[in-house]
């Protein structure tokens, strides 16, 4: 059926190690000499600049301008609760 076996073989065990070679070469180097330096910082654990965003930053509280809809809430609710039903 196959009019050289051979040759497929030999080009599957030498194009298969080299193909993944390819494609792990990056991580490897990155392994080996990493670009990054490491974790920083973050802003949050730094207490001097976390009062200094909280000056400049105004706090707003969304929730009091939201104006939700009881009817609207509750008709969503009797949906949710209806759905796991419908797996029955």
């Amino acid at each position: 059926m196959i009019p050289n076996l051979t040759l497929i073989i030999i080009i599957l065990v030498g194009v298969a190690p080299t193909l993944i070679l390819i494609m792990f070469l990056p991580a490897l180097f990155e392994l080996k000499k990493p670009k990054d330096a490491g974790p920083r910082a973050i802003v949050d654990s730094i207490p001097e600049v976390k009062m200094l965003a909280m000056h400049i930053i105004p706090i707003a509280n969304i929730e009091k301008d939201q104006k939700f809809d009881v009817p609207l809430i509750q008709t969503i609710a009797k949906i949710i609760e209806f759905l796991p039903r419908l797996e029955v």
